[in-house]
């Protein structure tokens, strides 16, 4: 694997790894209920989109500081998974 496909490649992992952990991140720490009564919550509002939306926040920082890095191709994998994510939530919304 070319040098170009496996930073882009890590980009995605990373970005990945950021919304979930935004995820996380919110589910335990930022709402009232606990954890697995927030994911009811979440699943019997249909809440996927909104959620998914906000655990992506991450990705911004990992992205900025990829740029500051000057890790481009990296920046590009998480630009790539951020687009997909905003895609998915896109979808998930009309659903």
């Amino acid at each position: 694997m070319g040098t170009v496909k496996k930073n882009i490649l890590i980009g995605v992992l990373v970005s990945l790894f950021a919304t979930f952990g935004g995820i996380f991140l919110y589910l335990e720490y930022f709402s009232r209920f606990g954890f697995y009564e927030t994911i009811d919550m979440i699943v019997e509002g249909k809440l996927y989109g909104k959620v998914l939306s906000l655990a992506a926040i991450p990705n911004l920082f990992v992205f900025f500081i990829f740029i500051k890095k000057k890790q481009d191709n990296r920046a590009k994998g998480v630009l790539m998974a951020t687009i997909l994510i905003a895609l998915i939530t896109l979808i998930l919304k009309f659903f």
